[in-house]
């Protein structure tokens, strides 16, 4: 290398400092999250495809949540396991820049798509004679499109931003897959640019997205508490809880992670927190709307009385 810059070739991932026993008993759990993830995300996508009852916005919406899980956590999930089992921590300068772009393409696509699913129960319990008029296919089709457009094109502009900086030694990355911020640490050039925009993402995506959705169960609580029956409000209730839970996982570990100043401090802290939200946060949406949904358990019954019949 000549003067202190360079084009490099790879990076090297630190990850985490562990010993074999240990090593080798995380790539088993990982392993099974994994798997786990990809059965659990796999049946829900299953279930809605083959069930003309799933045929409905909200689980047009929740399919679109399982190919975004199991695609964010196959982006660096597999990449984790591998450096794991082989002790390989490098990683190419194009595998790290295609790494970005898709966790953060997937991310952003998430947080858009759970914004949507806040408008569509918004409109089922507070408009629920005007929801097939409002949510019809066309508009469902033109949200989704939407979403996973936009954050795509804010994904993109961001890998665009990092790929204009000069990048010098150490081309190690204080974390387990090329997380962005960690990336442009290693940076030699002006990163403010780079940080604003962040910011300006974060905005965006999180905040903006969080604020509707704030507004659209606020309204929605009021609704259920119009219900008269028991039983419907039972049902809004159970309906609108699942999601909630959903949301408040995702957001409030984005927030933390992409919303909260940096500092060195933070960074061993943050990996552990990447990690469990890469692990936990793709499995949680299959389990909230397997476990807690009565038309998905239901749906799931029926496939399994199909089965034995034949």
């Amino acid at each position: 290398m000549e003067g202190n810059q360079s084009w490099i070739i790879e990076f090297i991932l630190v990850g985490f400092q562990l010993n074999e026993e240990v090593v080798s008993l995380l790539v088993g759990i990982f392993s099974l999250l994994y798997t786990f993830n990809l059965l659990a995300n796999g049946m829900i996508l299953g279930l809605i495809c083959l069930d003309p009852r799933l045929h409905s916005p909200m689980y047009y919406f929740l399919s679109h949540l399982a190919i975004i899980d199991i695609s964010y956590a196959s982006s660096n999930l597999p990449n984790l396991l591998e450096n794991l089992v082989k002790h390989k921590k490098t990683i190419s300068f194009v595998s790290c820049t295609l790494q970005m772009l898709l966790i953060l393409s997937f991310g952003s696509i998430e947080c858009l798509t759970l914004a949507v699913m806040s408008y569509d129960r918004y409109v089922a319990i507070c408009h629920p004679l005007q929801y097939t008029v409002i949510m019809n296919w066309r508009v469902c089709t033109v949200l989704a499109i939407t979403s996973w457009a936009c954050g795509f094109s804010l994904a993109l502009v961001q890998v665009i931003l990092l790929l204009r900086l000069p990048f010098c030694g150490p081309q190690k990355v204080n974390h387990f897959f090329c997380e962005i911020r960690s990336v442009l640490k290693l940076a030699c050039g002006e990163i403010w640019i780079n940080e604003m925009f962040l910011f300006a993402d974060g905005v965006f995506i999180l905040v903006g997205p969080l604020s509707l959705m704030l507004v659209s169960y606020v309204r929605i609580l009021w609704a259920i508490l119009k219900i008269q029956s028991k039983e419907g409000r039972q049902k809004a209730f159970s309906t609108c809880s699942s999601h909630l839970c959903v949301v408040g996982f995702y957001f409030g570990i984005a927030m933390i992670v992409y919303m909260v100043p940096d500092n060195s401090q933070r960074e061993e802290h943050l990996k552990i927190l990447f990690l469990f939200y890469s692990l936990f946060n793709p499995l949680l949406n299959p389990l909230v709307y397997s476990v807690r949904n009565a038309q998905v358990k239901a749906a799931f019954h029926r496939v399994l009385q199909k089965k034995r019949t034949m």
